[in-house]
């Protein structure tokens, strides 16, 4: 495990969008959610807030959508300082919140109505607007369909597009495949990055979901007990795990019992096990005959190996080198109890 920060940036220099500059928020606990965070999101990237439950990362979305005041730092978005100019900076802002926001007993077109009408967008404009946005997420034919009698993956679509309506230069997603089903997930991304490419839309992405994160982000921010702990491109974090001379292991073990993973733990080259199923590990071990010596010592101990496979490293093994634990974890340990009730307890049972 690593406790250096990284802060690389490969891609070409562009003008921020979103400037965070030593972002700490502390509550009347004096928990610290987030620990003086600073970065830069430039217009027109897609920007990924990866983090377990209990990281901060939420917290910094909350701050960044202005639902929430630091305690200490600066935000900027679109120029606009958030401690200053908060109402011009929410003229450029689209917010798609965890918690999907609609009304069941109104139609996708009358929930869409309604809340459009909130940013005084003109009515006939408006209506064109959600005809355009109905019919990216193919959704047209259920216009005027209740929104309660949809199927989850269809009311995240409706939630997402809510957030356009207003044509925000800056949209914010909170977890937004989170709970869907695998079509539904790949067409919420599909829409994300036609969102992005078509209107130059800058995109802030929070999540725990890790092929989102890949798949979608030009650069990717971790987040650990609310300190920034690396920011990069997918593929150059991929390479901390090359460059430190870490391999990358996958086995099937039919026998496996949790003296056995215990002894797997314990052994001199391995950094880290994590158990996939009741018969599957993935273990990070350093040394040039990490992935021999780390067969052998199984064999040795009891185990019976039925598959083995050296891998490349993924966003998963990133955050379990640098953290010393998965990103599917609770971050939220150190909390007291009254503000794990607050902000972990539900979202862990969700995600388990």
């Amino acid at each position: 495990m690593s406790s250096t920060a990284i802060s690389l940036n490969s891609l070409p220099k562009s003008e921020p969008m979103i400037e965070v500059v030593n972002l700490t928020k502390v509550f009347n606990n004096n928990f610290v959610a987030v620990d003086s965070v600073s970065f830069d999101v430039k217009k027109g990237e897609i920007f990924g807030l990866l983090g377990p439950n209990g990281a901060g990362k939420s917290t910094i979305l909350r701050i960044l959508s202005t639902l929430s005041r630091p305690t200490k730092g600066t935000v900027t978005i679109g120029g606009h300082d958030l401690a200053k100019e908060d109402n011009e900076a929410r003229k450029l802002i689209g917010l798609v919140s965890e918690k999907m926001i609609m009304y069941d007993r109104l139609t996708a077109g009358e929930n869409l109505l309604f809340f459009g009408s909130l940013f005084d967008v003109p009515r006939e404009a408006l209506a064109k607007r959600i005809d355009e946005l109905l019919d990216m997420v193919q959704l047209t034919r259920w216009k005027n369909s209740l929104v309660g009698t949809f199927s989850t993956g269809m009311r995240q679509r409706i939630n997402v597009i809510r957030a356009l309506l207003n044509n925000p230069e800056v949209l914010f997603l909170d977890e937004p495949t989170l709970g869907l089903d695998a079509q539904s997930a790949v067409q919420i991304r599909e829409f994300v990055r036609k969102t992005n490419k078509e209107n130059h839309t800058t995109i802030i992405i929070t999540t725990h979901i890790l092929a989102d994160a890949d798949l979608l982000c030009d650069r990717i921010a971790i987040v650990d007990h609310g300190k920034l702990i690396a920011l990069d491109t997918p593929s150059n974090l991929k390479k901390i795990i090359t460059g430190a001379g870490t391999t990358v292991m996958q086995l099937d073990v039919p026998n496996l019992t949790s003296d056995l993973l215990g002894t797997v733990r314990g052994l001199e080259s391995v950094e880290s096990v994590f158990q996939e199923s009741p018969t599957r590990i993935r273990i990070q071990a350093h040394g040039d005959d990490a992935f021999d010596s780390v067969i052998d010592d199984v064999r040795k101990y009891g185990g019976r190996i039925t598959s083995m496979e050296s891998i490349e490293p993924t966003l998963e093994d990133v955050f379990l080198h640098l953290t010393g634990h998965d990103v599917r974890d609770s971050a939220d340990q150190k909390m007291p109890p009254a503000m794990r009730r607050r902000f972990g307890g539900q979202q862990r049972s969700r995600i388990r």
